[in-house]
């Protein structure tokens, strides 16, 4: 779509009301916070009963409101919605007030001489996006035609001003939204605005996308403007007021079109030139050439604004950006100006980097210190690339990026600003050169004929916090005794500070060791403690942790097991952790434990063990409970590490040993010992997973069973899964598991009586009589592997929500659906919500461990037919007979494609408007739907290759009523494929039994493998 258009629409269609204040909110603003003494402001409609006010209204020297108010008014106004007879809200209508507020808009432009910087700075993107369009419509710029496509020398004037005024703000909106730009934070008053504000942001974020998309073709008719020679001319009021009266006349060389405001060639090229460079320079990333460009644009614009007069009528520049943009592209490009005879300060840095001439830069940057040219900023970005140089390994700039340090502090220090983290470190450890070449800095910053008193006062004050600081104190004598410290300190200054050091040298002599409590605690000792701390975050090392901790508490004396706050141990085990009396004894545990809990999660099982070993270790001299943690914990570990391992593909049973700890474990009746969950819950699924069923069923203490939900939902998976294949009668355990499940997923209910006496019902969350919570529910049930305990839980949870949702025309299929009951008492207290949730959970849980299990595949299919998503359920019906027939190159088993499910594929196909597919399935039923079938192929809107697929049509009778329907809508071509499909010997109805099932055969595997292209 046409971009100009495409952008007017997204205005009218987010219709969104200007955040500017509107005109009656700011008429009731002046009214109430006026003065008596000012006079009112002049309200919009007044401007649309007396079409001379305007005019009158702008020429005043201060007017209210100023233009760029007027012409967000006036667009407010001409765009508000409209409200039809159903109260429905419909676009701006388009009628005489609207368009002559648009007018008015666009006469305000105009008397700005279209000035794009002070429309830029008064109006929003959205707003100056209207106007600039509504001036393409009043110029009459041919509709449908992209800007690149029109030849801007056979339009009006006019016409091809707008075009490049449209043009020129696009490119300049893209270089202005890249610069960053500290939004407003919404104060008390602007809360109720921010829902407008948002609309606003997307909308200015939608117009930037298509302007960005389009900023080629942008780029495209301003260079092509650049081959016209001849005058412009831009709208004014009284062309804007020929238009009006006579729309008919801006198509020509008529008075409309060329009695505006005359624009020279080369004022236009010159701010063409101008904003061509800008955009370019935005792009130009690290592609040196298309700097290149930008420099071009840039050196055109300079040489045609010399020839321009003092006060141009429509070229605009920022003449500082441009000298700035100027030397950015010299640096960038390494091209020198043959018309400067002496370069300006930056070029002259960008000089000595690109020589390596760092000499001249530090007398550079020296200099610059006496005449403060450079920006602060810029001589620290400066400084920055050249320790990034030597961060990538060039060591020889390490000593210039030091001078450069000391030359920045000099400034800083002279503007009163903070010393920098860097200048910092270096007085740290000086050396005699450092502080010889900072005084030697110094000295050249000063002009003692020149420099104001307030600079020398502060250098003063530099060089005295220096020799306070200066630990040695010889390099202390060497800055006191200096020609510049004598000259700008007073006496009292200088007398203060040359007792403090005897004082400080005196003690130096006197002691042949520094005091203890000066050498026990260096600035280095939290720089060892830091590394200490460091080492032992990054250890997996038992020894080398204990080692360090040892270390660690000979430094100081605390609690280090808090260091990292990602080290998290469980809330069962933390009391008894803590507990521990002996400092390093705590620290050491606690940590190992975290660190091992952390290997185990990141499935690092062998380092996890070792640590754990390690803790096991420990804690046995001295605490049987954590002893058993320990030991807990460790078997979770290797618990974890042999289920990984068969999720990979390792189908190596368990050794017997592991098997009997995790019965140990679930039989263990020590008391206060503290138990995660998490461990009973991995055994549980553990014995589930490797078949140990008759344990579950038959050995487990009663009292476990009722005292822990998942060693009873295991009990009951287990009993369930022992009993399929056995008689209906004895499934005794699958009604508990049944009922254990409908708990798990109802909702407690209470009653309400409203004030009007009804009763209302109030259903919570999750009711309180379930053994576990939904969600940990899930959990457990997504560590088991075993498919015929998925299985059963799918069954259960497709029976419970075919009950549930009662829609027996659209109920999920899945095996093993009659061991469970029919019916439930208490439906109404079940969340429907739940049971769906959690079946769509297990069922893409299972295909995640299996994906070719043909039951699930036809489970999932179904889910997603029920839900209305009909292309993902042909995907999982044709995946389903893809698995049990080598992707149909053998017949997929009648138990897979039963009649109902290739019903449901008929119905998939036909409300996905595929009716060609429609018929050739009916073949596939026992008995063929040729009603169905007749019915599909009546249809002419159908979405698939229809013809292509006649191929595949086996049943003559089908493919006689194809020829007859085709004849009958004179589709000549699509009835001879009919007929040839049905002229083939192959189908002949003399033809033996066997050959016709053959074909029937080859027609099926060959549609099939064409519908499995389509939907996977």
């Amino acid at each position: 779509m046409f971009i100009y258009t495409h952008l007017r629409l997204l205005i009218d269609r987010a219709q969104v009301p200007w955040v500017r204040m509107s005109a009656e909110a700011a008429d009731r603003e002046a009214v109430s916070g006026s003065r008596p003494s000012t006079p009112p402001q002049t309200s919009w409609f007044e401007f649309l009963l007396e079409p001379s006010l305007l005019e009158q209204h702008l020429h005043k020297n201060n007017p209210d409101p100023s233009p760029v108010q007027l012409v967000i008014q006036f667009l407010e106004q001409a765009s508000k919605p409209s409200v039809n007879e159903q109260n429905q809200v419909q676009p701006p209508v388009d009628n005489r007030r609207n368009r002559t507020l648009k007018l008015l808009a666009l006469k305000v432009a105009a008397h700005l001489r279209w000035d794009l910087d002070v429309l830029e700075k008064g109006l929003t993107i959205p707003v100056l996006n209207m106007l600039l369009n509504e001036l393409l419509c009043v110029s009459k710029v041919p509709p449908g035609v992209k800007h690149v496509d029109l030849d801007l020398s056979t339009l009006p004037p006019t016409t091809a001003m707008a075009v490049l005024i449209y043009n020129r703000w696009a490119i300049r909106t893209i270089v202005l939204s890249s610069f960053p730009e500290k939004q407003a934070k919404p104060g008390p008053h602007q809360l109720n605005m921010m829902n407008l504000v948002q609309q606003e942001k997307e909308l200015t974020e939608n117009i930037l996308s298509v302007l960005k998309e389009q900023a080629t073709d942008s780029i495209m008719v301003l260079e092509g403007a650049l081959n016209i020679k001849k005058d412009f001319y831009i709208h004014t009021l009284r062309t804007l007021d020929l238009l009006a009266a006579d729309p008919s006349t801006a198509n020509g060389e008529t008075e409309s079109s060329t009695a505006g405001l005359r624009i020279s060639a080369d004022e236009l090229h010159c701010q063409v030139h101008y904003d061509l460079g800008g955009i370019y320079f935005q792009q130009g990333g690290s592609d040196t050439s298309v700097y290149e460009k930008a420099q071009e644009h840039f050196r055109k614009t300079r040489e045609l604004l010399g020839k321009l007069s003092s006060d141009p009528l429509h070229c605009h520049l920022d003449e500082k950006r441009l000298c700035g943009y100027w030397s950015a592209c010299r640096a960038l490009t390494g091209a020198s100006d043959s018309s400067e005879t002496q370069l300006t300060p930056y070029s002259l840095i960008n000089s000595f980097i690109k020589t390596q001439n760092y000499q001249g830069l530090i007398d550079a940057f020296i200099k610059d210190n006496v005449t403060l040219n450079l920006p602060n900023t810029f001589r620290h970005s400066i400084q920055l690339e050249l320790l990034h140089r030597v961060q990538q390994g060039d060591r020889a700039l390490e000593e210039v990026c030091h001078m450069l340090c000391v030359c920045n502090a000099v400034r800083d220090a002279l503007e009163g600003r903070v010393l920098s983290v860097r200048f910092q470190q270096l007085l740290l450890k000086p050396t005699k050169k450092t502080i010889s070449f900072l005084l030697e800095v110094c000295t050249k910053s000063l002009d003692k004929e020149q420099t104001p008193e307030i600079f020398k006062r502060k250098m003063a004050l530099f060089l005295k916090n220096l020799c306070e600081r200066l630990e040695e104190v010889p390099l202390a004598y060497m800055v006191s005794s200096h020609k510049l410290f004598m000259d700008l300190l007073m006496d009292e200054e200088k007398k203060s500070l040359l007792d403090q050091m005897r004082k400080r040298s005196a003690t130096v002599n006197l002691s042949a060791k520094p005091l203890p409590s000066f050498y026990d605690i260096p600035s280095s000792a939290s720089v060892n403690i830091g590394q200490h701390e460091q080492q032992l975050i990054l250890s997996l090392d038992a020894r080398q942790i204990r080692q360090i901790l040892i270390e660690l508490h000979g430094m100081a004396e605390r609690s280090f097991w808090r260091v990292n706050s990602k080290w998290e141990v469980p809330s069962d085990y933390v009391n008894k952790i803590l507990a521990i009396k002996d400092d390093l004894t705590r620290d050491l545990v606690y940590i190992l434990m975290a660190k091992g809990l952390h290997c185990v999660n990141i499935k690092d099982f062998v380092r996890g063990r070792q640590l754990f070993s390690a803790c096991l270790e420990l804690v046995t001299e001295f605490s049987p409970k954590l002893r058993q943690v320990m030991l807990n914990e460790i078997l979770l570990v290797e618990i974890r590490a042999h289920e990984s391992g068969a999720a990979e593909g390792n189908t190596e049973r368990p050794p017997p040993d592991l098997v009997s700890r995790v019965r140990g474990y679930l039989e263990m009746r020590i008391r206060d010992i503290p138990l995660r969950q998490v461990v009973g819950e991995e055994c549980v699924a553990f014995m589930l997973n490797w078949r140990e069923n008759d344990y579950l069923t038959l050995q487990v203490p009663s009292s476990l069973v009722n005292s822990n939900p998942y060693i009873k939902l295991g009990q009951l998976l287990a009993a369930t899964c022992k009993e399929l294949p056995g008689p209906k009668e004895s499934r005794r355990t699958a009604k508990e598991l049944w009922e254990v499940v409908v708990q798990i997923c109802s909702v407690s209910s209470q009653h309400k009586r409203s004030s009007e006496g009804r009763v209302s019902l109030i259903k919570q969350r999750e009711t309180s009589l379930s053994i576990l919570p939904r969600s940990k529910f899930v959990t457990f049930v997504k560590k088991i592997r075993e498919p015929l305990v998925l299985t059963t839980l799918i069954s259960l949870f497709v029976r419970l929500h075919s009950i549930v949702r009662d829609d027996i025309v659209n109920e999920v299929m899945a095996e093993h659906l009659s061991i469970w009951p029919s019916s439930l008492t208490n439906i109404q207290c079940v969340d429907v919500e739940a049971v769906a949730v959690t079946m769509k959970e297990l069922v893409n849980f299972a295909l995640t461990l299996n994906p070719n299990s043909q039951s699930w595949l036809i489970t999932q299919a179904d889910i997603y037919f029920v839900t209305n998503q009909y292309s993902a359920a042909m995907h999982y019906y044709l995946q389903a007979g893809t698995v049990c027939s080598d992707y149909f190159t053998k017949p997929v088993p009648p138990d897979v494609y039963t009649d109902q499910v290739l019903k449901r594929m008929i119905k998939c196909c036909s409300l996905l408007n595929c009716h060609t597919q429609v018929a050739v399935l009916c073949q596939f039923l026992r008995e063929v739907d040729y009603m169905t079938a007749f019915k599909a192929l009546q249809e002419q809107n159908s979405h698939d290759s229809m013809d292509s697929f006649y191929d595949y049509i086996w049943d003559v009778t089908i493919l006689e009523y194809l020829t007859h329907i085709h004849h009958k809508r004179g589709e000549i071509e699509k009835r001879q494929v009919a007929i040839k499909a049905i002229g083939q010997t192959e189908l002949n109805s003399s033809n033996p039994e066997e050959v016709l099932q053959l074909a029937a055969q080859k027609r099926k595997k060959l549609f099939l493998q064409a519908l499995a292209k389509l939907y996977f």
